[in-house]
């Protein structure tokens, strides 16, 4: 047995082997009644009954409860140690007074009769507290995130996210993929961000990028003849923070496939990432088989890209019940304007004067002028539209949309590229004010046939709407017949996106891996050969030496596990995030360096010019 270094108690201490544990705090039971046994932990609490000290202790695994009496060599000690502090305990397992039991607790049978407390490390006053669930300001927990994930919800999520990364691994083995890891010193790539640069010492003024993703990489392991790739990828990109991404860095279930079509990847990926959720589901139904949405119909459906099909609300089109009506507004502006489109959101059990106020204020604080509405009682319309358009266009469009009294309608109007977006807040806030949504499941889709190209308004150009690597639908053909910006608007991709409950959780796409393809889909974009073969020359140089057709994705294990969990944003599933502000508080990161250091790099700060005032 190892001997003491801290003399914390009079008592000399059993033997019973191990010098900090013979058991853990979370197993002892029944059956160990009567064993001497050893426990070290951190105290959780210390109540005080009459004189009689209980000490929850709790480790990794469990919480135990010790009992000292005066009568105990260790009451001494037992008076004098706090919360969080780090101590040994010795003594007997005996099973509880009748009528104290905890059967939520898996050691809850039984109590430690503590014969020797030694003190292994004391605790200062806590900044955060561990018990319980306190909202406190975000920054001073994660400066203190050593304390924050003792806390059981934290602790427990970053444990369920190992377990979740555990069966995606297992999955994707099962399924045939071989796992790969590829480098992360690499060179900048435009990949919908800001990169994360490296000097290089060597190479005095040039720099490595840290990978946002490993796209490049993985399409040259299907050059090479590898077939099924994948990993838990690290992925850096410098951008804004946000509920569901992370600043700095996250993790991606990434893959790729060789010799396959669109369908070939979301039938192998469907039921990797279904059974991932059904693991976990702990009492909600998963989406069995994933619907697959058009773009454009998801856009008009339900307002967005990304949408949580937990919420009924469908949009419609309600335009013709407008033209020529007595809503000067809408009417106004269809005549005016032939791509004018007024969108219905329906709201079930919405049809108060009240609550259709209250989303009124809510699109003006939105930056809207308002949200117009007919609400619906004694079998008619009511509100200042109804008013204007009149009972038979009024009932026209309760029949279009099925509403009944004590139902509600709201409008929006306008081009529907230019208020879509909003149309989807609308519909989700919706769903949330009125309950509509089913917390009881996890909804998945596939978003499929995305437009190869969007247009750039701030540098009035063609650009690439979502994955540059993709392949057009119709190859090159179809972007050597497109004849205008419109024509280029209307090709679509072979990309996907995954949904799940409103986030984006997973996208890929079949890549574009014939060089003269791959040329003109760039060259479309404002990126000419001379800059296709700088920025992506290892790729482009792979395709003229025999590339196979081939595609993939990557998924979004953050993402992942905080909906599993039922977090609220990505802080509260990760171990070390930064905060808003793109800072490590708990680190000092990101922080100056030495001069010596900058100059072996050759690199020298130049200070940002100052903010006008």
């Amino acid at each position: 047995m190892a001997t003491k270094t801290n003399k914390s108690t009079n008592a000399k201490p059993e033997t019973v082997g191990h010098a900090y544990r013979s058991h853990t705090c979370g197993v002892l039971k029944a059956a160990n009644i009567a064993e001497t046994v050893r426990l070290s932990g951190w105290v959780h609490r210390v109540r005080d009954h009459g004189g009689v000290l209980f000490i929850d202790l709790r480790d990794h695994y469990g919480v135990t409860q010790v009992v000292a009496d005066p009568d105990s060599a260790a009451f001494k000690i037992a008076e004098k140690v706090r919360s969080e502090w780090v101590i040994r305990i010795e003594g007997r397992v005996r099973e509880r007074p009748e009528g104290t039991t905890n059967p939520e607790l898996p050691t809850g049978e039984i109590e430690i009769y503590a014969d020797v407390i030694d003190v292994l490390s004391e605790a200062k006053e806590l900044p955060v507290p561990v018990f319980g669930e306190p909202d406190y300001p975000e920054d001073l927990r994660l400066t203190y995130r050593f304390l924050d994930l003792r806390r059981e919800t934290l602790h427990n999520n970053i444990m369920r996210r190992l377990e979740v990364v555990k069966s995606i691994r297992r999955r994707m083995d099962e399924t045939g993929f071989f796992e790969f890891s590829t480098p992360i010193l690499t060179a900048s790539s435009p990949e919908g961000a800001r990169d994360f640069l490296v000097p290089s010492r060597v190479h005095a003024g040039k720099f490595y990028a840290l990978p946002q993703a490993p796209q490049q990489y993985k399409q040259l392991l299907m050059v090479s003849g590898f077939d099924r790739y994948f990993q838990i990828a690290p992925c850096f990109r410098d951008e804004d923070p946000r509920a569901d991404r992370l600043p700095g860095e996250f993790y991606q279930l990434d893959l790729e496939m060789s010799f396959v079509e669109q369908d070939d990847i979301l039938g192998t990926m469907e039921p990797v990432l279904r059974g991932v959720f059904e693991e976990f589901a702990d009492g909600k139904t998963v989406t069995q088989t994933f619907p697959r949405i058009p773009y454009d119909e998801a856009v008009r459906k339900y307002g967005s890209d990304k949408p949580d099909l937990r919420n009924p609300v469908e949009i419609e089109n309600v335009t013709d019940h407008f033209k020529g009506s007595g809503f000067k507004i809408f009417a106004g502006m269809i005549d005016k304007d032939p791509t004018v489109e007024v969108w219905g959101m329906p709201a079930p059990k919405g049809g108060s004067r009240a609550f259709c106020d209250r989303m009124n204020s809510w699109a003006q604080g939105e930056g809207q002028p308002g949200l117009a509405y007919i609400f619906f009682r004694n079998g008619e319309g009511a509100g200042p539209v109804a008013k204007n358009i009149g009972p038979e266009r009024t009932a026209a469009i309760r029949d279009q949309l099925g509403l009944k009294d004590g139902d509600a309608v709201f409008f929006t109007a306008g081009q529907p590229a230019k208020f879509h977006k909003f149309a989807g807040l609308a519909r989700d806030r919706l769903g949330s004010e009125l309950k509509l949504i089913d917390e009881t499941q996890f909804a998945l889709c596939w978003i499929v046939d995305f437009p190869m190209y969007d247009w750039n308004e701030d540098e009035k150009r063609v650009d690439f709407s979502h994955n540059p690597f993709s392949m057009p639908q119709g190859g090159l053909d179809v972007l050597e017949a497109a004849t205008s910006d419109q024509d280029l608007l209307a090709i679509k991709a072979w990309q996907y996106d995954l949904v799940c409950n409103g986030f984006e959780i997973a996208s890929g796409g079949i890549r574009n891996h014939e060089p003269e393809t791959m040329l003109k889909a760039f060259g479309i974009a404002g990126l000419g050969p001379d800059v296709v073969e700088e920025r992506f020359g290892g790729m482009y140089r792979a395709f003229q030496y025999g590339a196979p057709p081939h595609g993939g994705m990557a998924a979004g294990v953050d993402r992942i596990v905080m909906l599993i969990v039922g977090a609220e944003n990505l802080r509260e599933v990760t171990l070390f995030p930064m905060n808003q502000q793109a800072s490590d508080l708990l680190m000092g990161a990101p922080s100056e360096v030495a001069p010596e250091q900058l100059r072996d790099l050759s690199v020298r700060v130049i200070a940002p010019p100052p903010e006008k005032t």
